[in-house]
């Protein structure tokens, strides 16, 4: 069973959003998406300055299975790539949540518009997706 915090947001495809103090966001894959990928080989970060639209691919995480884009969940500006993945992807699979891909700046009103599920809808859309 994966773990799902209660205090992040989540998206369909499988990433995690965190509000932080500042007003930015911290953003990576769930434990469910890692779980689902095996162990990561390889993971690219966005570099800061890029301006994404919410549901753009901008990172790729890479297993032994499989490579998968990872998707703003918002639209904004990226303020930093976690560095600490190129040398150790595998951080990721160590825990999820603290292994964040990319932290963002949301454009005006982004984050109130995002289509972000609670904890709570994002296990029941787990459940659902079997």
């Amino acid at each position: 069973m994966s773990t799902v915090p209660a205090d992040l947001k989540y998206t369909r495809s499988h990433e995690w959003v965190k509000s932080l103090a500042d007003g930015t966001v911290e953003i990576g894959i769930t434990d469910h998406a890692q779980h689902s990928l095996g162990d990561l080989v390889f993971v690219e970060v966005p570099d800061a300055g890029r301006v994404v639209k919410a549901g753009e691919a901008c990172a790729v995480v890479e297993s032994v299975k499989a490579a998968s884009d990872v998707y703003a969940p918002i639209a904004g500006e990226i303020t930093a790539g976690n560095p600490q993945l190129a040398n150790e992807p595998e951080a990721v699979n160590t825990n999820a949540y603290a292994a964040w891909l990319m932290r963002l700046r949301p454009a005006a009103g982004a984050l109130a518009a995002a289509a972000l599920m609670s904890a709570a809808d994002y296990e029941k859309f787990l459940a659902a997706e079997g």
